[in-house]
């Protein structure tokens, strides 16, 4: 089966994913502001770890000639419409989107802090598709995409079996040769790795790096993201959902900090996806956005008020 995908934007994860998606066979564009294409050129430039069959991860480099569109049409034949976007750009990518869907699918593949059929109350829900990418990295100064792709993508739906157009968009990403890790709370899914992000984003942000914690450091994040799970139960998720993805977070910290380090720092993959990561806006906005829930919730968070010097001062866009 061969899919027309488009891609929204020209992000990291929508290069690595189109990358990926192309090279199993599927027709890829991507859908770029006007003017953005000449600015960009005809090719985007890899340097990829590919870590789907070997776990240290394949190095790819090459110059991937790519295909731009500087707009779309509500008739248009995608089959799939791809949307990773900065969180805070999220509202404004869907606001474009909801009159342009046509017959397409849309997977949102997204971190994303409000609700998400919210979010997304501008898409026709029986079109929606809802994902989280297993990759990340970063374009330099000299506009190379230093990347990691890891096995696993992440889906999930709200408390129902997918149906099936959400079972096609698996099927696409399965024959990527991606696992696939299924979950039935996606609301509650998202919530959590956005506190987890925070709690992690209070080290980063101090050392100005993503990449390097010390064993300490990282412990200090383990704790800052415990003391955001009360949040997370106040924007009424059930944490014993989620037990398996928790535990990092509930095992003795002195256990689990030295080797979440280790990996940190010796696992190329993760390694790569650190140390490439271009965007501190995003961090300091994820930091932002929890904390002022918190606030908003009355839930105390200490060590995130006490990283809030390192996050205050810039604009959310």
């Amino acid at each position: 089966m061969r899919v027309k995908i488009l891609m929204f934007g020209r992000g990291v994860i929508g290069a690595v994913y189109g990358w990926a998606l192309e090279r199993a066979g599927h027709h890829v564009e991507f859908y770029v502001r006007p003017g953005r294409a000449a600015q960009y050129g005809d090719t985007i430039d890899l340097d990829l770890l590919d870590a789907r069959r070997q776990p240290w991860g394949e190095r790819v480099t090459e110059a991937w000639p790519v295909r731009y569109r500087e707009s779309l049409e509500p008739d248009h034949d995608f089959d799939l419409i791809v949307v990773s976007v900065q969180h805070y750009s999220f509202a404004e990518a869907v606001a474009f989107l909801g009159p342009r869907v046509g017959g397409a699918t849309v997977l949102v593949f997204n971190n994303l802090w409000v609700d998400p059929p919210t979010a997304t109350e501008q898409l026709p829900a029986a079109q929606v598709a809802w994902g989280f990418p297993g990759a990340g990295g970063g374009f330099g100064d000299d506009g190379v995409l230093r990347a990691a792709l890891l096995p696993v993508v992440f889906f999930g739906t709200f408390d129902r079996p997918p149906t099936e157009r959400e079972r096609v968009v698996r099927q696409v990403f399965r024959a990527a040769g991606l696992r696939i890790r299924e979950s039935s709370d996606f609301r509650g899914w998202l919530s959590i790795h956005f506190i987890q992000n925070a709690g992690l984003h209070t080290q980063n942000l101090r050392r100005s790096s993503l990449s390097g914690l010390r064993t300490a450091e990282v412990r200090e994040a383990i704790l800052a993201t415990r003391e955001l799970l009360p949040l997370a139960e106040a924007r009424g998720v059930d944490l014993r959902r989620h037990r398996g993805e928790l535990l990092p977070l509930t095992a003795p910290h002195w256990l689990v900090a030295p080797v979440l380090a280790l990996l940190m720092r010796r696992f190329p993959p993760v390694r790569r996806v650190l140390r490439a990561h271009a965007n501190p806006e995003e961090l300091r906005a994820v930091c932002r956005d929890t904390l002022a829930e918190a606030r908003r919730l009355g839930v105390p968070v200490p060590r995130l008020e006490a990283a809030e010097p390192y996050f205050v001062g810039e604009t959310t866009r």
